[in-house]
């Protein structure tokens, strides 16, 4: 199912800590920080904190600036963003500063929380259950399809952070460094214990903001199993990206791929017809790049934009056969192969009897199609 574009944002102190929440609160960031944080929540569909955050903080959570909420006004769409909070409890303060600001209110809950919650607020916010547990991918798809939000942005707590990033369902960390050491061990911080996904995080972007830095990331190391992560998204969109390079044909589809260690690392990219080879398709020639004894094949992914073929006349093994020898087993594609060239082609059968994980990802698949658009079907 298709999840809205998650924005993980924070401010640290060069000793990891968050900002205080007390009553002589320690600020990390400074004006044009902040200026920038009312630039971004101007831009999203909804902002979301935790219930631990609105009862430390208070928080209001408005876009501030007059002239980018006529903006917002302008273009359609609600002069506030949606403000969305979880609670596993229901236990919420009615005189908070989070219900009686800016637009419309969410609170997801679990069964349980949602009777206390409903209570305490009565007609100030929708209060949503997700069953007995509060679940994140649950939680993410309905703020997707039922309240149609195509990027959000997460504002804390640390714990909200930590289990967002745990769950590989974090697009992009937004990170401001502040020059300051705080030294208190009882202070908040950002992250807390536990597994998160292997691999070095891909710096997207750095910038001086007065004395604090913005460092932006983006997660790379694929899923594991039949639910995508944020990292499989985005890799699977650079995929579609090659799909572009390819040289246009009437005889043959445009496909890009990208092999992805467990790691993050990428291994090779390749596309359709790349270099001279006017018969090479995606998988193949990015898998010719790699050493086939390169011990991290088997734990790697294949990102294709197009679903690995299962039979072809100009050569002898199918990228479906070619995956399975390399020993990868896992595929992420977009775009399941139409009968335009082959009949009830079927590479994710072959694959998955071999016993390799097949992930679909439909939301892509517009992007996959693109530079196909000139073929027949």
């Amino acid at each position: 199912m298709p999840l809205p574009y998650v924005l993980l944002s924070a401010a640290v102190s060069l000793d990891g800590y968050l900002d205080d929440t007390g009553p002589e609160r320690l600020l990390l960031s400074g004006p044009a920080d902040f200026d920038r944080v009312d630039e971004v929540r101007a831009s999203v569909d909804a902002i979301l904190v935790g219930a631990g955050t609105i009862r430390a903080d208070n928080p209001r959570l408005l876009v501030n600036s007059p002239r980018r909420r006529a903006a917002r006004a302008a273009a359609g769409r609600p002069e506030y963003p949606l403000k969305v909070t979880v609670t596993g409890s229901g236990d919420l303060d009615p005189d908070a500063n989070f219900w009686h600001t800016g637009g419309e209110k969410l609170v997801y809950t679990t069964d349980e929380g949602a009777t206390r919650a409903s209570r305490l607020l009565g007609r100030t916010a929708d209060v949503v259950p997700l069953g007995p547990a509060l679940d994140w991918r649950a939680l993410l798809e309905h703020l997707h399809d039922v309240r149609g939000v195509g990027r959000l942005m997460v504002e804390g707590g640390g714990t909200v952070h930590t289990q967002l990033l745990r769950q590989g369902l974090a697009d992009e960390l937004q990170l401001v460094l502040a020059p300051l050491f705080v030294g208190d061990p009882a202070a908040p911080r950002l992250f807390g214990p536990g597994g998160y996904q292997g691999g070095r995080l891909r710096l997207l972007d750095t910038r001086r903001i007065e004395d604090v830095v913005l460092m932006r990331y983006a997660p790379t190391a694929p899923g594991t199993g039949p639910a995508p992560t944020a990292a499989d998204r985005q890799w699977l969109r650079a995929a579609c990206d090659l799909a572009a390079r390819c040289p246009t044909s009437r005889t043959a589809f445009s496909v890009g791929a990208v092999v992805v260690a467990a790691d993050g690392t990428e291994l090779a990219r390749g596309h359709s017809r790349e270099g001279a080879d006017p018969a090479v398709h995606a998988e193949e020639a990015a898998l010719a790049k790699i050493d086939p004894a390169d011990p991290r094949l088997p734990g790697a992914t294949v990102y294709s934009s197009l679903e690995p073929c299962a039979r072809r006349a100009s050569r002898p093994a199918p990228c479906a056969e070619l995956i399975l020898r390399a020993g990868v087993r896992r595929v992420v594609t977009a775009w399941r192969e139409p009968d335009t060239f082959v009949t009830a082609a079927d590479g994710t059968g072959v694959l998955t009897a071999a016993g390799a994980e097949v992930v679909v990802l439909p939301e892509l698949e517009a992007l996959a199609k693109a530079p196909n658009t000139h073929l027949p079907g």
